[in-house]
């Protein structure tokens, strides 16, 4: 970002990019609300909201952590792709409002009425598409207008999600859509900044064999996972779903290999993309071992290693890159970024643990939930201020 851009604002730290004030809340959110999901789950915390509380935790894990962390990504990667201001100061406070008002309507919804929440909560996502449309198309920017697919997919799983519960007792499908939007976007942007910054570090520091160029393999990759996707929401305990779920997961490790993970070892902020990449295909497979073998796997093991190993440690990993690039911060891990990430890794595999070990369930899940936790509140007292101050 040219330094004249920054010249020109002169407001408070935290809203002068998208990234600081969405990371610094969500991550805080994550933390939070993870530390009171427990409670609420068993019933020792009551939550006044029409959702019960597994349905509470996966919405707002979904709509509310990982849409701010989206908002927080695009909001600094737009200006970048369409040479614009970002948006900042009152304009990017107001969104922030909205969706901390939709945090508190869905916690209240059994009080403000379901109609009521599903309005305030839907308008923050609403609100973001419009802002990223309006931003791409003024910059004729028009090869990334993509990314408003997902965003809209992601739009309509809340809207399907709010319904769900209130017209037919609980979240079936919507759950699985959205799900299904953030992997897609993961794979669209993931599938470009993966390589991009593993080219960059190795024709920097360790020359020898780059990862290939985008091809016909990654475009077979992309539409076979988003199918495979596609045919998991609406039926996800089919045995061809289960097939091309297995397909698709061994064409990401092919594509995986393509990209020289194994290279990056001298710099962990590079590897840690390929490993949270990685649970993709461990969360396929997980996923189509549940519709061969619902006995021995249930599908909540495979969508865990999807939400908590790939989302979870792609968000660690993108914020925390983010975040120093746009600080003037060196691009190279630090002791408290290795905790953190190291942190919710350790999660992930805890709560896929947790679905597979019946005995001491409850344990793993206290722990994997801890380490959650420390892992996005750690990110929080790490960089708050990177976040707060110029």
């Amino acid at each position: 970002m040219p330094s004249s851009r920054k010249r020109d604002y002169e407001g408070p730290a935290i809203l002068s990019y998208g990234f600081r004030v969405f990371f610094l809340a969500a991550s805080l959110y994550s933390g939070i609300s993870i530390v009171l999901w427990l409670p609420i789950f068993q019933g020792l915390l009551e939550l006044n909201s029409v959702f019960a509380p597994v349905e509470w935790h996966i919405h707002e894990m979904l709509f509310g952590f990982v849409a701010a962390v989206i908002t927080g990504f695009l909001f600094t990667a737009v200006p970048n792709w369409t040479g614009r201001l970002p948006i900042r100061g009152l304009p990017l406070f107001a969104l922030f409002v909205i969706w901390f008002v939709g945090r508190i309507a869905v916690a209240y919804s059994d009080t403000i009425g379901w109609i009521l929440a599903m309005v305030f909560d839907c308008l923050f996502l609403t609100a973001i598409w419009i802002s990223i449309a309006i931003e791409i198309i003024a910059g004729k920017n028009w090869r990334n207008l993509k990314v408003l697919v997902p965003l809209t997919v992601l739009l309509l799983a809340n809207i399907c999600f709010h319904l769900e519960v209130s017209l037919y007792g609980g979240a079936d499908m919507s759950p699985r859509i959205a799900l299904m939007a953030v992997i897609a976007f993961i794979l669209l942007i993931g599938g470009r900044i993966v390589p991009s910054f593993t080219r960059n570090w190795l024709a920097k520091n360790n020359p020898g064999e780059l990862p290939k160029s985008f091809s016909t393999y990654e475009k077979v990759n992309l539409a076979v996972a988003v199918l495979s996707m596609i045919l998991w929401v609406f039926f996800p305990q089919s045995n061809i779903t289960g097939l091309l779920l297995l397909i698709s997961s061994a064409l990401l490790v092919g594509q995986l290999s393509r990209w020289v993970g194994y290279r990056t070892t001298q710099e962990p902020l590079v590897t840690v993309l390929h490993i949270s990449y990685l649970f993709i295909p461990i969360g396929f497979s997980l996923l189509a071992l549940s519709a061969f073998i619902p006995d021995m796997f249930l599908p909540v093991t495979g969508t865990h290693a999807l939400s908590a190993g790939a989302i979870g440690g792609m968000i660690l990993s993108v914020m925390i890159r983010a975040t120093k690039g746009h600080t003037g911060q060196a691009l190279t891990i630090t002791k408290a970024d290795n905790i953190i990430l190291n942190l919710v890794y350790l999660s992930a595999l805890f709560r896929i643990f947790s679905t597979v070990l019946h005995e001491n369930s409850m344990e793993l899940l206290h722990i994997s939930s801890a380490l959650w936790a420390f892992a996005f509140l750690g990110f929080a007292i790490t960089y708050w201020k990177s976040m707060t101050q110029k």
